[in-house]
């Protein structure tokens, strides 16, 4: 279960304070996958990387009594000066998983050969994208936060990338946040519609999806 409660979350520019998230209490129920949905600008990145505990709120308190991860592909929280390997090495750490075992996993997932030696800051993104995907495939979460991934690589990768995430759907729950309606149909039973600040929650995603193109006419 993840519960948000009374949580508000703004940012102060010099002229205005954009509202994300307006003292909103909801929960994502266990054993259910969530598709956020909401028009470019909404705050739906937002609200996934306070789901991730990446952000903190302004006020209100966000509770979970479940692991999950960070958002699928994220790559910003890479140290660029630490090569791959070692930052493998810290993430493996934090989350109490066998350091080789995990290492092992990665690097043979990502394909990208030597440069696993060399810092994050020489990789192309399609090199971090990899190392990313690589990453969240190699810890087991109860709850996968996934933010519009992009496809990488050739098609056999993407082939690989896809498998991957549909053995850990099986046992774990889906917050996906996508502009293709296809892939949310595909991976979520229930929606939620974020806009001005408040979140519309549907026990069916056909009916967050309705709401959405509504709100994009």
């Amino acid at each position: 279960m993840i519960r948000l409660e009374n949580v508000t979350k703004f940012y102060k520019t010099r002229y205005q304070k954009k509202v994300i998230l307006d003292n909103v209490s909801i929960e994502f129920e266990r054993g259910y996958s969530y598709g956020l949905l909401g028009v470019n600008g909404a705050g739906k990145s937002t609200t996934m990387r306070l789901l991730a505990g990446a952000e903190l709120p302004n006020s209100g308190k966000i509770h979970k009594d479940l692991r999950v991860s960070w958002p699928m592909g994220f790559a910003a929280g890479f140290h660029p000066m630490m090569s791959g390997r070692d930052n493998l090495k810290f993430v493996a750490r934090a989350y109490g998983q066998d350091v080789r075992a995990m290492s092992q996993f990665v690097e043979e997932f990502a394909e990208i050969g030597d440069y696993i030696y060399q810092p994050v800051k020489t990789y192309s993104s399609g090199m971090m994208a990899r190392l990313a995907f690589g990453l969240s495939m190699a810890v087991e979460f109860d709850c996968y936060l996934v933010d519009e991934i992009t496809a990488v690589g050739d098609s056999r990768f993407q082939n690989r990338c896809r498998e991957a995430f549909e053995n850990r759907k099986k046992n774990s729950d889906v917050i996906m946040i996508s502009h293709d309606m296809s892939t949310i149909k595909s991976y979520c039973e229930r929606g939620m519609v974020l806009v001005d600040g408040r979140m519309m929650v549907f026990g069916d995603v056909e009916d967050a999806i309705q709401t959405y193109f509504r709100l994009n006419r």
